[in-house]
């Protein structure tokens, strides 16, 4: 490895990579702005390429910086490992094993996953954490997660990752049991106009299919809107207010069942993606991780009519 590469100059990239943004990665970092535009400077001047392009207002990743990214990830993330090696010898426990899950996950198949990973006995600490499926990935790609589950993200995305596919969602819509909706015959998606619609936003995975079901059916744009990701915000709101909940199947199967949500009658089989376990490309999984991933194949596959 060329000398003049520090850890720090890893760093900076990579999270400039996934925030996009210089200022976004100065704050994640702790540093000023000009401190990370100088770092990546003396990276492109090491390396001889530009890692990073303008684009309009902000900036995205060069095609060289593409390249430079696995290998950057993987670097931090082995070292990573090493310090959790260590600090788990001294504690003569597993290793930890820290999680990115969707709502969808978090809301069926995990909690007895997890359940069954602690009655195996290991010792491992079972961290888990939610987000947006992109900053979920990006901290899967900086080390700080060994694993993600949800949706199968678009290409780009998806540098230096792998996914395993275990079953395929689709999105629904739905509202509370007294909705008027539910009375009305020829129900088309353009009386949506006429209620509030929980949506999810930009940057969730399964936002680009919603925007191209309601592109075909000629809906650009609903007047009233609210952008969320919070299951519980949805919940509650949809229950209270005659409103439409856009959101993935698994999320609301229980509501489903119970009859306390009915899904619109709308055919949103366009909607449906690959849900499944994305890692690091080429990381050999610890023997605590496997037993997590296994455990959550099992409980996947006991639960197959959820989704």
């Amino acid at each position: 490895m060329d000398a003049r590469i520090k850890f720090r100059h890893l760093q900076t990239f990579l999270e400039v990579a996934r925030q996009r943004s210089v200022g976004k990665a100065a704050d994640a970092l702790a540093i000023t702005q000009p401190a990370v535009t100088r770092t990546v400077r003396e990276l492109e001047d090491i390396l001889g390429v530009p890692l990073f392009e303008r684009e309009g207002r902000g900036i995205r990743i060069s095609h060289f910086g593409e390249i430079f990214l696995k290998h950057a990830g993987e670097s931090l993330a082995a070292v990573q490992r090493g310090m959790d090696s260590v600090a788990q010898a001294l504690k003569s426990e597993g290793p930890p094993v820290r999680i990115g899950t969707l709502p969808t996950a978090s809301a069926t198949f995990m909690p007895g996953a997890v359940a069954q990973f602690l009655a195996s006995g290991t010792g491992s600490q079972v961290t888990i954490a939610s987000g947006e499926n992109r900053a979920l990935l990006g901290s899967l790609r900086l080390g700080e997660l060994d694993l993600v589950v949800g949706r199968l993200a678009a290409p780009e995305v998806m540098t230096g990752l792998f996914f395993e596919p275990l079953y395929t969602e689709e999105v629904v819509l739905v509202v509370r049991a007294s909705h008027p909706l539910l009375a009305r015959r020829n129900f088309t998606l353009n009386a949506l106009a006429n209620f509030v619609v929980l949506m999810p936003p930009s940057g969730a995975v399964i936002r680009p299919f919603v925007d191209r079901l309601f592109l075909t059916n000629g809906i650009p744009e609903l007047p009233r809107t609210i952008e969320t990701v919070s299951d519980s915000f949805g919940r509650a709101f949809v229950a209270r207010n005659d409103a439409v909940w856009i959101i993935s199947r698994g999320v609301v199967a229980d509501e489903l069942s119970s009859g306390r949500l009915v899904a619109l009658d709308i055919d949103t089989s366009e909607t449906r993606g690959a849900v499944g376990l994305t890692t690091r490309d080429g990381i050999e999984p610890s023997a605590s991780l496997s037993l997590m991933m296994q455990a959550i194949r099992d409980h996947v596959s006991a639960q197959q009519g959820h989704f």
